[in-house]
């Protein structure tokens, strides 16, 4: 039965594992197990934070509307609660863009909540 050298594929997966990590410090850059690992680390944080970020542009939304309803002697909960009275159904991200961009607009939205 005749050989089989596998240093071709084992390189051309090295490099590609090293390809991966490229900027990465120490040994983690050029090393193949610790790169492995590096990488395993890496996807398991990308995919958390991008569940993550999620929650923080939600958290940033509100503080922005709260800020700009607090100018206009009003707060982030009273306003919920008298939006989803009236039956005004505009979310958060929305509205942050509102009230960073066209306060004007913005202002005609919480007087008609009020």
């Amino acid at each position: 039965m005749s050989r089989v050298k596998g240093g071709v594929m084992a390189m051309k997966r090295r490099r590609n594992i090293l390809a991966q990590v490229k900027g990465y410090r120490f040994g983690r850059s050029t090393k193949k197990r610790q790169a492995i690992e590096a990488l395993h680390h890496a996807y398991n944080y990308s995919f958390a934070h991008r569940k993550d970020k999620k929650n923080d542009f939600r958290r940033l939304w509100v503080v922005r509307i709260n800020a700009a309803l607090r100018a206009l002697g009003m707060t982030w909960s009273t306003y919920t609660h008298a939006a989803s009275k009236k039956g005004i159904a505009l979310n958060r991200k929305m509205l942050a863009d509102l009230a960073l961009n066209n306060a004007s607009v913005f202002e005609k939205v919480v007087a008609t909540v009020k």
